[in-house]
């Protein structure tokens, strides 16, 4: 184990309780100490997600871009998805500290450059960046615990790290948008901070990391799949793009079957690469005879998109629709995201005292379904807020029970040795359903506002509450209502619904009876989208039903490794033996 020991680099200097043994034992307070330098750098990436969703809203609106900040989200996931497998595969083969590290400094050089973008464009390409690093955050994360603490006994441990996603699953939106709703602070946008208040944690991050991340690792020289990630790139980009971009240019057009060929030609070309790597590739094609591995992956597809369609569509219902501030919005979303952190706490502890975890994702699945389906019927412009915060409990009780179990499950279903790539895959096919999902949702929302606003006025304009409003001088001479009475004196244009669709802040300005066709239009256009999410996480209900339960490990990844090395040089002296 002389190797482990040099590759472990400033193990030696590193505080004795962070020095793994050569067994891959783990004390208590080992598995803490290292654990103490992931949760900073989960923090940084699970903070990153939740605290753009509640400021995009005005970010968009300052850039003047409302219906383009697909670009920006999808541009991340993007990025984040394909570098995804690339963190796993080569922190295989040379350990997952200078990775770990690489992604966090890439990610703080994103944050920094977000802070200055001019237009939605602008910030799409810095966010595409900062997904870089995005990649190796969550993923390496998640593989490291698998490294050192085994399936079995990761609940006693999940609670630290779902104290991570519940902190800042509550100070995210909470913090995007108080800082959102500053004009300026220290003299920068408030906006802009969502992005700079990255740098200070991702600084602590890099310290921590480089001083309690020591765990053994064998350096083992191996070619690189570079092919694997340029086909897989251009196989995922193209389709992701007619996904956005699909109802703009016609599903049939010209463009988009253009988009079709270049994206199949891409993933069958990524197949072929993978299968002639071998066990060098990316995602080994034979991980997808394991067939938990498999349908895992599918599943894993289908439960990212229906995440991120309820995750970007309920803050944007909270604050064009209900009219809360990014602030409000984000203490409105608390229900989801404790129904989120109680169900994963729920659903560790009693894997970790049964061994049985796969009816957390069936239950799971179920109530995301649910959930779904009454955004859809029961959740209207102006349905109270009670309610439409009990569906979201729901909603997030739904991604609880099922986000960390599919991890748990792909991890125990593979080799110790494939720890890496397993885990970096998983997270890559979630992010590549969040990615399809945020493409193609954002594209239904944006393509059908515009008309379903222009319906509602002209229902609404027939009352005579909006008559009245329209022909009262003191109504009518209000600043605030200026949008809506130039829109009625020239229909033609380019009012209505297609003005919101680049700011939608002059709907708070407007008076109630002008302001309410916007906010059911917008209302109208999210059933559609929650209607689509409720069929794909209802497939993958059904997925979940047909995956086979794995009996879990007791002994952790590292351990693992050190029993198959000790059984393959016991095997080795054998032979050795009987040839003597």
């Amino acid at each position: 184990m002389s190797s482990s020991t040099k590759s472990s680099g400033s193990a030696s200097a590193a505080p004795a309780a962070a020095v793994i043994p050569a067994s891959g034992g783990l004390s208590h307070r080992q598995i803490m100490t290292i654990l103490s330098g992931l949760m900073i750098g989960m923090f940084l990436a699970a903070l990153d997600q939740t605290i753009v969703s509640t400021a995009i809203r005005t970010i968009a609106d300052d850039l003047h871009g409302l219906s383009q900040q697909a670009w920006t989200t999808t541009a991340y996931l993007i990025t984040s998805t394909i570098a995804t497998p690339l963190y796993g595969k080569l922190s295989d083969m040379h350990g997952r500290k200078p990775y770990f590290l690489a992604a966090i400094s890439i990610f703080v050089v994103g944050s920094v450059a977000c802070t200055f973008a001019t237009s939605m464009i602008e910030l799409a390409a810095f966010r595409a960046f900062q997904g870089l690093g995005a990649g190796g955050l969550m993923s390496l994360a998640l593989a490291i615990i698998g490294d050192i603490v085994p399936p079995r006994e990761r609940a006693r441990y999940q609670g630290y790290i779902l104290a991570v996603f519940a902190t800042s699953s509550v100070l995210g939106p909470l913090v995007g948008g108080f800082l959102a709703g500053q004009s300026t602070i220290l003299g920068i946008a408030g906006w802009r901070w969502v992005f700079l208040v990255n740098v200070p944690i991702g600084l602590v991050a890099l310290v921590v990391v480089a001083k309690v991340l020591n765990i053994p690792h064998t350096r083992r020289e191996h070619r690189i799949d570079w092919w694997g990630a340029v086909t897989i790139a251009v196989g995922v980009v193209p389709l992701l793009l007619v996904a956005e971009q699909g109802q703009t240019w016609g599903w049939l057009s010209g463009r988009a079957l253009l988009c079709y060929v270049v994206g199949v030609l891409g993933v069958i070309a990524w197949i072929l690469v993978e299968r002639r790597m071998g066990d060098e590739a990316l995602i080994p094609m034979r991980l997808f005879k394991n067939k938990v591995f498999s349908q895992t992956s599918v599943l894993s597809v289908l439960v990212g998109m229906g995440m991120f369609g309820g995750l970007l569509m309920v803050p944007q219902y909270l604050q064009i629709v209900k009219g809360a501030s990014p602030t409000k919005s984000g203490l409105l979303m608390l229900p989801l995201m404790l129904g989120m952190m109680s169900a994963s706490i729920l659903a560790g502890q009693l894997t970790s005292r049964t061994g049985r975890y796969k009816i957390f994702p069936v239950i799971g699945t179920a109530l995301l379904t649910v959930a779904m389906l009454l955004f859809h019927f029961e959740v209207q412009w102006n349905t109270p807020l009670l309610e439409t915060m009990v569906i979201m409990l729901l909603f997030g009780i739904g991604l609880g029970l099922t986000m960390q179990t599919l991890t748990l499950s792909v991890q125990n279903a593979v080799p110790a040795k494939d720890m890496g790539v397993a885990t970096a895959s998983a997270t890559f096919f979630r992010q590549l359903g969040a990615t399809a999902g945020t493409a193609i949702f954002l594209s239904v929302l944006f393509s059908s506002v515009g008309d379903k606003i222009n319906a509602a006025f002209r229902t609404a304009s027939q009352t005579p509450q909006f008559q009245a409003a329209l022909h009262d001088p003191a109504v009518a001479g209000k600043p605030g209502n200026q949008p809506v009475i130039q829109m009625l004196q020239h229909p033609g244009a380019g009012g209505g619904g297609a003005s919101v669709l680049s700011d939608s802040s002059f709907i708070q300005k407007l008076d109630d009876v002008f302001a309410a066709p916007f906010k059911q239009g917008f209302a109208d256009s999210m059933h559609g989208v929650f209607l689509l999410g409720a069929g794909v996480v209802a497939v993958a209900f059904v997925l979940v039903l047909f995956i086979k339960e794995v009996p879990l490990r007791s002994v952790s990844g590292i351990q693992a490794q050190a029993q198959a090395a000790a059984a393959a040089l016991e095997k080795t002296g054998a032979k050795g033996a009987d040839a003597s």
